[in-house]
Formats: C-alpha cells, structure tokens, sequence
C-alpha cells in the first residue's frame, strides 16, 4: 500500500516537474503582407500562414478579392484587411485591426497591373503571316499595347501608394520592411517603362522608374529594409532551381533573367529571420544547380548574400530625394 501511494506520488509530481522544465512556446510574430491577393503576395500570405513562426494578416483592396484569398488559403476572417493602399489614411488609425497595430514587419507585395489592349493583340496576330513570309519573328509582344485603370498607375500605386505603407509602418512601430519590387530600375529605357504609354510617349507608364523612387523612399526612412528585384516572374513551382542574387541589374546579362514566384515568396519570408539585422537591396533570378551538387535553400542564399555586405546603389538618386513626400 504504501508502495503505490509512494509511486503516484511521485508520478505526478514528477509529470508537474517536466511540464514546468518545457520550453515556453514563443509568441507568433505578427506580419502585415500587402496586396496578399496577388499572385506572389498570396503565396507570400500562404507561407506564413503556414509557418508557426509567424500570424499574418493580408492586406487586400476588395472584399471579392478577400473572400477569394479566404477560400484558397483556408484563413480566417481575422486574418484579412480589406483596404485600398491608394487611399490609406496613414493618420487615422481607429479602423486598423488589432493585429495591425501589434505587426513587428511588412511585407510590401503591392504592384500596378498593366492590361493589354486586345485590338493590338488582333492586330499582331493578323500580321503573323505576313511577318513569316518576309522572314521576320512571327509575334513582336513589344508591338502589343497595354494600359492602366484608373487610378491603378505607377505613380499612384507603386510610388504614393508604397509611401503610405511606409509611412503607415513607421507609425505602427514595424522594425522591418520587406519590399518585392523589380530588376530593371537603373535602366529608365526598360521595356517594362513604355506600357501605358501611347507611341508618342504620353500616358502613365515608367513603372520602373516609380518603383525605385519608392525603394529611395524606404532606404531613407529609417526602418531596416529588405528590397527585392526579382526577374521576369514565372508561375512555375518553386524549390526547383538554385538562387543567384546580386545587385544594380547586374543579373541582366545572364542566362536565366527569370525566376519564381514561389521562390520570390521563399526569399521574402526567409528575409525576416536571415538578415540579423542588416538592411539590403538586390536582384534575384533562377540559377541552374551544378551537377553533382545539392539544391542551396532560399535561407542559406539569402544568409550568404547579406554576409557579403552588398546592397544596391542609389547615390544617382540622392539629388532629388526631398522630392519623394506625398
């Protein structure tokens, strides 16, 4: 008899001695991700939601596009901010979530969306045999013409509409900014600069340019900043190919100019446990893995980067930094 009461004595308490010795669970870290509709922003918005390190609440413009993102990710209704970025009043905080205004980082996945014009799209294709004929490549996509909704430009979206979060994350207390913009802004003649634009140069366009002045806007916020140029954007699965990464459109003259967006998505959230504190800018694109070697993860490229201490460089921009409030 007293065996048995002295080994339940000591089975429980020995059970309360283990669970006061277990690790105390860590408080999830809460993450805003904007334009977490879209489609690198979802899969930005997806990952954390499925990383127990981290609460994230997406940011949204439409209640369609909110219910849309509720449906594919299987998130709850507290999980989402229903908010058009173009009208955010950074000063006037009373309808902000509370999870909002607990957020440590921001992950800006905003971008204006240029839509094609379909006559031009006509156009190209009546042309096609006509072109074969002469020898010529069948399908120009530079001669298709495309164009901005209203209030859906550049300038409004990833220029003022990228300060308001900024602004908004200075406000909050976020510590760190990531922002997803694109390779290609040291070169005002890109391409990508010319949609939206009539021939003769008129329009809303120069999505480049207004996307670095943006990121110039950051760098001299104060916040600690990850910006991140992807390459040409592919819908292909992620984890499948190497990383290259370095800076100032350098990657440009390389192979592979593209990459995915599930990789875009790995390294936006590798960057919030991987930078140890250091602020940096730079390009990505898909690299090739050598034969006989392993895949490098987006956490180990992304550690090696930073530990090289290159960022991009914006002193071009420096005469016309006071040029950037709203």
């Amino acid at each position: 008899m007293i065996l048995r009461f002295v080994l339940a004595f000591l089975l429980v308490h020995g059970a309360r001695a283990a669970l006061s010795l277990s690790p105390i669970p860590q408080p999830k870290k809460q993450v805003i991700v904007t334009g977490a509709a879209g489609r690198t922003g979802q899969l930005v918005f997806s990952s954390l939601m499925q990383d127990s390190r981290y609460y994230p609440l997406g940011l949204v413009r439409t209640e369609s596009s909110a219910k849309k993102l509720i449906k594919d990710v299987q998130c709850g209704l507290e999980n989402i901010w229903v908010c058009d970025v173009t009208e955010l009043d950074v000063q006037n905080q009373d309808g902000l979530p509370k999870s909002a205004s607990e957020a440590e980082a921001m992950i800006i996945c905003t971008s204006a969306v240029p839509a094609m014009r379909k006559r031009s799209l006509a156009k190209a294709f009546l042309k096609m045999p006509f072109k074969i004929l002469r020898g010529q490549k069948a399908f120009d996509f530079r001669s298709l013409e495309f164009y901005y909704k209203p209030g859906q430009h550049p300038e409004k979206v990833d220029y003022e509409g990228q300060v308001k979060q900024i602004d908004l994350a200075k406000q909050l207390g976020v510590s760190h900014v990531v922002l997803v913009s694109s390779m290609g802004g040291t070169d005002p003649n890109d391409f990508l600069n010319a949609l939206g634009k009539k021939k003769n140069g008129e329009g809303d366009g120069d999505i480049l340019i207004w996307k670095r002045k943006a990121e110039k806007y950051l760098v001299d916020s104060g916040l600690q900043y990850t910006i991140i140029h992807p390459g040409g954007l592919k819908n292909t699965p992620g984890g499948e190919m190497n990383l290259d990464l370095d800076v100032d459109d350098k990657l440009k003259v390389k192979k592979i100019r593209s990459i995915s967006r599930c990789d875009v998505a790995r390294l936006g959230v590798a960057a919030l446990s991987e930078t140890n504190g250091k602020s940096t800018s730079f390009d990505c694109v898909n690299a090739e893995i050598p034969e006989g070697s392993s895949r490098i993860s987006a956490e180990v490229s992304f550690r090696e980067f930073i530990d090289l201490g290159k960022t991009y460089d914006y002193s071009d921009m420096e005469e016309v930094a006071e040029d950037y409030s709203i």
